[in-house]
């Protein structure tokens, strides 16, 4: 695997003894134990999460916020310097280009965490629609980012930090955050991808083993755990957070996949594919994101088809054992005419055909 990129803190779960895999051409941490315990501590305790290889860009200029409006689906004027936005890239036909944050840090600037995969398309779509009065800078390689995720994530931190952690509220976030240990200021944003509460902190890439380190020593009173992405994965389906590549894709809408909360269609700007997103909002899609519960015995995996009697109605986009509820789950993308609450169907497990039902979600709510 000597061609993968690797982020600055490699050394550090190595000597932790972590596997690590190939996950969109980086060497990453799939687990540091085991899966369920990784999952079992974030949701009791905290866990800590190395999230390096996400993408960051940096949107600066005068025209910067009716660019943004033009590039993302949620409404970017509702921001102000320390708030931060989930939001949507679209295509012309509603197909998503990415999903992602945006950190607006002061009048005019603004940072867009991208996910790993999708950084080069990304960044250069953005610079595809570019206009005068915007400059547009990838800086995924200055930044380290650590996620401290779970209900000892607030002590735990606070412990290293003479910031109020309590006054950063759900979607807000501090500057220039001093942390014991650690030589570099932090950008500390109250956000997740686990269902749970904690912190994703931002800060330059030279100074992200000491925050690793520090705040693993902060953690042992409290129980954190290093975490791979076998956990991240297992919590982020559980409360039901949306995967590009799985829930989302060029293929599927954010109407589709049920995070049209982010879609602001009677925004005045028109935004890249706001007619179809509009129509699908006011219609109705004709397929939808749907949990579902096996009734037999088997594990809906990503891509198996979803159907009633011989006809294709869908396919599971993602699906586990969950490690909180013990039982086997999944989301699916199916015709709107099978969404309803309780209604069954088939998944075609391998060369067996299974019954499933359609559940509420998410599968976890803290």
């Amino acid at each position: 695997m000597a061609d993968l990129k690797r982020t600055p803190l490699f050394d550090e779960y190595k000597k932790l003894g972590a596997k690590t895999i190939d996950f969109g051409g980086w060497d990453l941490p799939v687990q540091f134990s085991s899966i369920k315990e990784e999952h079992e501590a974030t949701r009791t305790k905290a866990g800590l999460f190395d999230v390096s290889h996400m993408g960051e860009v940096l949107v600066e200029g005068e025209q910067s916020l009716p660019y943004l409006q033009k590039m993302l689906t949620n409404d970017v004027s509702k921001l102000e310097p320390n708030k931060a936005q989930y939001t949507i890239m679209c295509y012309e036909d509603g197909g998503t280009v990415d999903d992602l944050i945006v950190y607006h840090l002061s009048t005019d600037r603004y940072l867009l965490v991208i996910n790993a995969a999708n950084r080069e398309k990304d960044v250069q779509w953005l610079k595809d629609h570019q206009i005068d009065g915007v400059s547009i800078t990838d800086v995924s390689d200055e930044y380290v980012q650590l996620a401290l995720q779970g209900p000892k994530a607030e002590q735990t931190l606070q412990t290293i930090t003479d910031t109020d952690l309590s006054e950063i509220k759900f979607f807000r976030f501090a500057q220039e955050v001093a942390i014991d240990g650690v030589s570099e200021k932090a950008i500390v944003s109250r956000t997740g991808y686990t269902g749970e509460d904690g912190f994703e902190i931002y800060l330059p890439a030279a100074a992200g083993p000491d925050l690793w380190q520090a705040i693993l020593k902060a953690g042992e009173a409290y129980g954190v755990r290093p975490v791979g992405l076998g956990a991240r994965d297992t919590l982020r389906f559980e409360a039901n957070l949306a995967l590009y590549g799985q829930e989302l894709s060029k293929d599927i809408t954010p109407i589709e996949a049920g995070v049209g909360f982010a879609v602001k269609v009677n925004k005045e700007e028109g935004f890249i594919g706001k007619s179809v997103l509009k129509r699908q909002k006011e219609e109705g899609p004709s397929r939808k994101l749907v949990g579902i519960e096996m009734i037999d015995k088997g594990i809906p995996r990503t891509h198996y088809e979803v159907l009633d009697g011989e006809n294709v109605i869908g396919f599971v986009t993602t699906g586990t054992q969950s490690p909180t509820l013990g039982k086997n789950v999944g989301l699916a993308l199916v015709d709107t005419d099978y969404t309803k609450e309780g209604t069954e169907v088939t998944v075609q497990v391998r060369k067996r055909r299974l019954q499933a039902k359609v559940v509420p979600t998410p599968f976890y709510k803290r």
